[in-house]
């Protein structure tokens, strides 16, 4: 069964509708093997809870997926968050109004974002471990918050400049380049500081846009040899790779560094599947090269969030980065958005519509 047959049978959970009467939400039904299916969630309907003193009632607009979701569903994320059991609902990031507010920190009509979890409603003490971050109206949109402008943005904002150091003229490669991170990586490199990006991406229609959004070239891993391209459109070796996949294209862009290289590990989509984990043959070339890999987890940059959201939302308004967000409409598609991910559909930041944008903004 292919791609397309397997994200059909993902049509009756997103034909599931809600309303304003209860608070709905999508829980464990059973642990992930290999990508996520229908059978492995539960739709739940409970009451929508009251805020006690310290809390607030929040109403989600808009939610976004990454594919951590499918590791917090099989209980094997290493986020510091508290592992899930079956029936438990989805952790997951989104943009919410408080309605009710008995916080004294907290007003209501405020638009905010942090950890809401797959539901329609959820009420909050504002902890710290939720990462909730108010969002200022300055005239973009609150569906920003789900990605952009939200914890992929903060990713990609940290890869790229706190952990890749680019430079002018750098000749950069990135991989997963129509992807969430990799969409505002490419811009913000060539746009901001004028790295040289190649990307790689999956099918002519994502070339194509990843050509329009900051790739000056671009490399199709699904019809074309990756070395053979590598060797094309970098004959004199790699500056700055930004690694959304790892794997196989990890190990090519490895054997092609330039000395004093850097290469960043953000994410590594096309192992997680996998029943073997892949094992980097010649991280030698680092030596060699006198080169630095570094990895990062993105809660580590959290003090970096008022200023890493200004300068994205100022290159957002002069036109440097173009916001792209892959907006599946309905609560009832958040299990067929989290396959999406996996099946290398979608492009840019995946989201979910549940109410759309707020009437009213304080």
């Amino acid at each position: 069964m292919g791609a397309a047959e397997e994200l059909a049978a993902f049509d009756a959970l997103a034909a599931k509708r809600i309303d304003d009467d209860a608070n709905y939400q999508w829980r464990i039904a059973r642990r992930p093997v290999g990508n996520v299916r229908p059978e492995d969630f539960e739709f739940g309907v409970t009451e929508i809870p009251e805020p006690r003193e310290g809390e607030v009632l929040l109403k989600t607009h808009y939610l976004g997926l990454a594919p951590v979701m499918r590791f917090y569903m099989q209980a094997t994320a290493r986020t510091g968050d508290v592992s899930l059991g079956i029936g438990d609902v989805i952790h997951g990031r989104g943009v919410a109004q408080i309605v009710k507010s008995r916080h004294p920190d907290w007003r209501e009509g405020e638009i905010v974002q942090g950890q809401m979890g797959w539901q329609t409603y959820k009420v909050s003490k504002m902890t710290a471990q939720e990462k909730f971050f108010r969002m200022p109206n300055n005239g973009l949109d609150a569906a920003l918050g789900a990605g952009v402008l939200g914890m992929t943005g903060l990713s990609a904002h940290a890869g790229l400049f706190a952990c890749g150091s680019p430079k002018e003229g750098d000749r950069m490669v990135l991989s997963g380049a129509a992807g969430g991170v990799g969409s505002m990586v490419s811009q913000m490199a060539a746009n901001v500081v004028g790295c040289d990006v190649v990307g790689i991406a999956g099918g002519p229609e994502k070339c194509a846009f990843i050509r329009e959004h900051g790739c000056r070239a671009s490399i199709d891993y699904k019809a074309d040899d990756i070395e053979a391209m590598l060797d094309q459109l970098r004959p004199e070796g790699i500056d700055l790779y930004f690694d959304n996949v790892g794997g196989e294209t990890l190990e090519a862009c490895l054997e092609r560094l330039r000395m004093h290289a850097r290469i960043v590990l953000c994410g590594s989509i096309s192992e997680y599947t996998r029943e073997e984990p892949f094992k980097l043959s010649n991280y030698t070339r680092l030596r060699a090269t006198d080169s630095v890999m570094r990895g990062f987890f993105v809660y580590n940059h959290l003090s970096d969030w008022d200023r890493v959201m200004g300068e994205m939302s100022g290159w957002i308004a002069d036109g440097k980065l173009k916001p792209v967000q892959d907006i599946e409409q309905g609560f009832g598609a958040m299990p067929r958005a989290l396959a999406n991910l996996y099946y290398g559909r979608n492009v840019g930041v995946q989201c979910c519509s549940v109410r759309g944008e707020p009437e009213e903004w304080v």
